[in-house]
């Protein structure tokens, strides 16, 4: 049996950069929400063209949609030993329909990558896109604190949450990560 694994932290944290490496040095599958969202809206699935619907009126793709993604996803052959989730479960309706996807193994750890917030602006903003501002990085940070940082919570009182610290380059961050896992 492979690890099972959820990455968590704010927007800009840097998990999926971490994710991709990680996943590449354990050799399981990194399974980001938004990546599947976009393999299914390109290859024109069920799934996808209800989440394109969705997507081109500007509204967040729903909990049942996403969760149908993911389970589809985990029963693939490849993530039998193991995975990595990336962008999910993001609020407590998710976490519980994972809860059921999973059964009785469940998650193994949650990796939390801890930034300030100030460190995340100044990250954002230094990435230059036109979508990302002081302001819209902060209203992000917010959803983030009222619907995601609860999981948080959650999954400590699991005793499953291992805080890395986010700040510094790549391959410090993920040595942090790799030693916190190994405990």
């Amino acid at each position: 049996m492979g690890r099972r694994l959820l990455i968590l932290g704010p927007p800009g944290a840097g998990k999926g950069t971490q994710a991709q490496v990680l996943c590449r040095a354990l050799g399981i599958p990194h399974v980001s929400t938004g990546a599947m969202l976009r393999e299914h809206v390109e290859a024109g699935t069920d799934l996808g063209r209800l989440a394109k619907e969705v997507m081109d009126t500007g509204d967040l793709v729903s909990d049942a949609i996403v969760v149908a993604m993911v389970a589809e996803r985990l029963a693939r052959e490849d993530a039998s030993c193991g995975w990595l989730l990336d962008g999910f479960p993001r609020n407590a309706s998710q976490a519980r329909a994972l809860d059921e996807i999973l059964g009785d193994r469940g998650i193994d750890s949650v990796v939390m990558v801890d930034v300030p917030e100030d460190e995340i602006v100044a990250r954002v903003l230094a990435r230059g896109r036109s979508d990302d501002t002081a302001e819209t990085t902060r209203t992000r940070l917010a959803v983030y604190r009222e619907q995601t940082a609860p999981l948080v919570e959650l999954y400590e009182q699991r005793g499953l949450v291992r805080r890395v610290d986010g700040v510094g380059e790549i391959p410090a961050v993920l040595c942090r990560i790799v030693e916190v896992l190994a405990e």
